[in-house]
């Protein structure tokens, strides 16, 4: 099973697909890890479907498929702002023979969200945060099909990788 789990920085993601993929458990695909390991200023983006593609999601989908492939269930964590990239996480799971669940992490308390921005310590060495005027000002096309939508201003991490999990049982 391919668990794609996207949303704006500073929602929880990570934290969710990361207690996830352990308590499963499953390989853990993160894009921001792989962006920053290629370096912004490496590498060529690529369009899809009117899309530019960062070269960290085009080898998180390979990445991610190998895994599915040699029958490991994978939580891949990425912003997924539009529908290309969803679109390009469901192929990858089909592709491999896998099952897709997708989710999207929300934070609803606005306050919270700009709170968790500014307050936030990066994790990975190298990667620079979004500020809160870029996260409210990129790009983010509305979801326009089923997903499961955890809100973690109203849910812990906990109770949020549990929810997707009993998701995954069903």
């Amino acid at each position: 099973m391919l668990i794609s789990v996207g949303g704006l920085p500073a929602t929880g993601k990570s934290a969710v697909a990361r207690l996830l993929a352990t308590e499963l458990p499953a390989a853990y695909v993160r894009i921001d890890s792989i962006e920053t390991a290629i370096g912004r200023s490496e590498g060529r983006f690529a369009r899809t479907n009117g899309w530019e593609l960062p070269p960290g999601y085009a080898v998180g989908y390979d990445i991610a498929a190998d895994q599915l492939r040699v029958g490991l269930d994978v939580v891949a964590d990425s912003v997924n702002p539009v529908r290309a990239s969803r679109d390009a996480w469901r192929e990858t799971g089909h592709t491999a023979g896998a099952q897709v669940l997708e989710v999207e992490i929300v934070c609803t308390d606005v306050e919270e969200h700009r709170r968790r921005v500014e307050e936030r310590v990066v994790d990975i060495a190298g990667l620079v945060k979004p500020t809160w005027e870029q996260i409210t000002n990129r790009e983010y096309d509305p979801w326009d099909r089923d997903r499961i939508v955890i809100d973690t201003s109203t849910l812990s991490i906990e109770e949020s990788a549990r929810r997707i999990r009993d998701a995954v049982g069903r």
